[in-house]
C-alpha cells in the first residue's frame, strides 16, 4: 500500500528614476494624451520600493542602466533591467513577490472541492495536474484513478480496475498522454482522449512500482519500485509483444527516484538514509553497480560546509554530510554516469538513522526537497538542500558534498508510517507540505523570495506562510497547479480538496 513505509525491510542595483520615455518631435504632437494618461497613477500597479543602497555614478556621455527608456519600444527592457542587483537577465515578476504573497497567504479551500469525494475509492496516494492545468488526475488505493476538471470542480471520468492493486503515481508526458504505477507490479500508458481502454500495459518490475519519471532527451519513461530497480521504457516502440525495456540501476531499500528539470542528474533515495546521486545521466547505458558494494563505500565525514571534519569518529560522521563518490573511470561505469552516495545532515538526528521517504526537486533544478522520518517515528523534518555546482569532478581525496543545507523545518508527527508527498509551486518559491489533517504554506524568506535571492550563511528555519487545515484525516499528498494559482490536497480517507485565493 502507497503512503504506508515498509521499515528496514523495503524500505544594476541602482536606483529608479521616474520619467517619460524620451520622443522625438513627430511623436509628440501626437501623443499628448498620452502622457497625460501616463503620468497619471494606477491603481493596478504596485509600487516598487526603490533600492536601499546608493546610487552608482555614471560616466559622463554613458546613460544610466536605470534610467527611463528612450524609445517607445524599450519599455520592457527598462523593466527587465530594473530589477534591484540581478542585471538583465531577470524574471520582472520579481518585483511582485508583494502581490504572491497576498495571494497564497489568502488560500482558503473552495467550497465546490466538497464534491471531490472518493471515499468509495481509499486513500489518495497522488495528484498530478496535466501540463495545461485543465486536468487534475487522483491515484486512489482501491485500484482506480479519478479525474476532475480543477477549474469547475466537476468529476470528468473515472478508471474503474485501472490496475488491480493500488495506484501510487501518476505522470504526464503530455497534455493528453499520462502513466500510472501501481502495486500490481506494473504500468500503465492512458490517452485522455480515448479514456475506454489503456494504451499498454508494461511488465517488468518484481515489486511494487512507486513512482514515474519522464527524460524529455531520450523520451524514455524511467520508472522505481521496491524491488530495488529503476527501469527505463522505450514507449515508443511498443508492440503487441511488450515494450523494449531495460534494468538501468539497482539499489537496496530503494523508496523515490527523481530526474532533474533537465534530466541531467538523478536522485534516488533510500529507506535506509541514503542519497544516491547519478551526475551527467545517460539513460541509454545501464549500470551494473553491485548494491552492497556501493552503499558500503567509504564515506568521509563532511561539516555543513562541505569541508573535512577533524573527528573521524562515528558520532562526528552524524554531524555533517557524509559524501562517497564512485568515479567511472576507477569503477568501470559509463563516464557519463558518475555515482555519488550521501548522508543528508538532518536537524535533531545526527545520533540516529532516518528514513527518507518523500523527494522533490527545484523547478528550475536549484535544490532537492525531501521529507525524512527517524527509525523510530517519533520525529518528522522537511529539508531543502541546495545543488553546490562542481562536486562531480572533485576528486575523492578532497571531497565535496554536492548538496548543502539550507533551509528545514520540523514537521507535525501525525500518521506515522505513511509516506506524506510535498511539492514546490511552479516558480519554486513556495512549498507545500501536509502538515496532520491540513497543509502548510513554506517559503524561504517572510517575502516568498526566490531561494537564490536568500541563501543564508548558515543553515535557517523554514518560514510558514499559511496553514490550512480543511480534512478530517491524515494529509498524504499535495500538488501546486502548473497554470493557476491553485493548490490539491489528498488524504487517508480519501477526500480531495482544492484551494485558491480568497478575494
Amino acid at each position: 500500500m502507497e503512503g504506508k513505509r515498509i521499515g528496514s525491510t523495503l524500505q544594476p542595483d541602482g536606483s529608479v528614476e521616474a520619467g517619460k520615455p524620451t520622443m522625438s518631435s513627430s511623436q509628440q504632437s501626437d501623443s499628448e494624451d498620452a502622457d497625460e494618461s501616463r503620468d497619471r497613477p494606477r491603481d493596478d500597479i504596485a509600487p516598487v520600493d526603490p533600492p536601499a543602497s546608493p546610487k552608482r555614478a555614471v560616466s559622463p556621455g554613458k546613460p544610466s542602466p536605470q534610467q527611463a527608456p528612450t524609445t517607445s519600444g524599450s519599455v520592457f527592457s527598462w523593466l527587465r533591467s530594473r530589477t534591484t542587483g540581478r542585471g538583465l537577465f531577470v524574471d520582472p515578476a520579481r518585483d511582485n513577490y508583494r502581490t504572491m504573497t497576498s495571494l497564497y497567504r489568502s488560500m482558503n479551500p473552495v467550497v465546490e472541492s466538497v464534491n471531490l469525494s472518493t471515499q468509495t475509492h481509499g486513500a489518495v496516494f497522488n495528484l498530478e495536474y496535466s501540463p495545461d492545468g485543465s486536468v487534475l488526475t487522483v491515484a486512489c488505493e482501491q485500484t482506480e484513478v479519478l479525474l476532475f476538471d480543477p477549474i469547475s470542480s466537476r468529476h470528468i471520468k473515472t478508471l474503474t480496475e485501472a490496475h488491480e492493486d493500488c495506484v501510487n503515481n501518476i505522470r504526464f508526458l503530455d497534455n493528453r498522454l499520462f502513466a500510472t504505477c501501481s502495486d500490481d507490479t506494473t504500468i500503465a500508458l492512458w490517452d485522455l482522449r480515448k479514456l475506454n481502454s489503456k494504451v499498454c500495459s508494461l511488465h517488468g518490475h518484481a515489486s511494487w512500482v512507486k513512482n514515474i519519471e519522464y527524460d524529455t532527451n531520450t523520451r524514455l519513461l524511467v520508472t522505481s519500485g521496491f524491488d530495488g530497480n529503476v527501469i527505463t521504457w522505450d514507449t515508443n516502440r511498443f508492440t503487441e509483444d511488450g515494450c523494449p525495456h531495460k534494468k538501468f540501476f539497482h539499489t537496496r531499500y530503494l523508496m523515490r527516484m527523481r530526474l532533474t528539470p533537465d534530466c541531467s542528474k538523478m536522485l534516488i533515495s533510500t529507506s535506509s538514509g541514503y542519497l544516491l546521486i547519478l551526475h551527467d545521466l545517460d539513460l541509454t547505458q545501464s549500470l551494473e553497480v553491485g548494491s552492497y558494494r556501493m552503499l558500503r563505500a567509504r564515506r568521509t565525514p563532511l561539516t555543513s560546509d562541505g569541508g573535512l571534519s577533524a573527528s573521524r569518529s562515528a558520532s562526528a560522521a552524524r554531524q555533517g554530510n557524509d559524501s562517497s563518490k564512485i568515479h567511472p573511470h576507477r569503477e568501470g561505469l559509463s563516464p557519463r554516469n558518475s555515482l555519488e552516495v550521501l548522508t543528508p545532515e538532518i536537524p535533531g538526528e545526527r545520533d540516529r538513522g532516518n528514513c527518507i521517504t518523500s523527494l522533490q526537486l527545484h523547478p528550475k533544478g536549484w535544490a532537492t526537497l525531501i521529507r525524512c522520518s527517524s527509525n523510530m517515528d517519533d520525529q518528522e523534518w522537511t529539508c531543502v538542500y541546495e545543488f553546490q555546482e562542481g562536486a562531480p569532478t572533485r576528486p575523492l581525496v578532497s571531497p565535496r558534498c554536492s548538496l548543502r543545507l539550507t533551509h528545514f523545518i520540523e514537521e507535525a508527527n501525525v500518521g506515522r508510517g505513511y509516506i506524506k508527498e510535498l511539492c514546490f509551486s511552479p516558480d519554486g518559491r513556495l512549498i507545500c507540505s501536509p502538515y496532520g489533517y491540513g497543509v502548510r504554506l513554506l517559503a524561504f524568506d517572510e517575502r516568498c523570495g526566490e531561494l537564490t535571492d536568500c541563501l543564508p550563511v548558515q543553515t535557517s528555519c523554514l518560514r510558514e506562510v499559511r496553514s490550512i487545515y480543511s480534512h478530517s484525516d491524515v494529509v498524504l499528498t499535495t500538488k501546486f497547479s502548473p497554470t493557476h494559482c491553485q493548490l490539491a490536497s489528498g488524504c487517508l480517507s480519501g477526500r480531495v480538496a482544492l484551494y485558491q485565493p480568497k478575494f
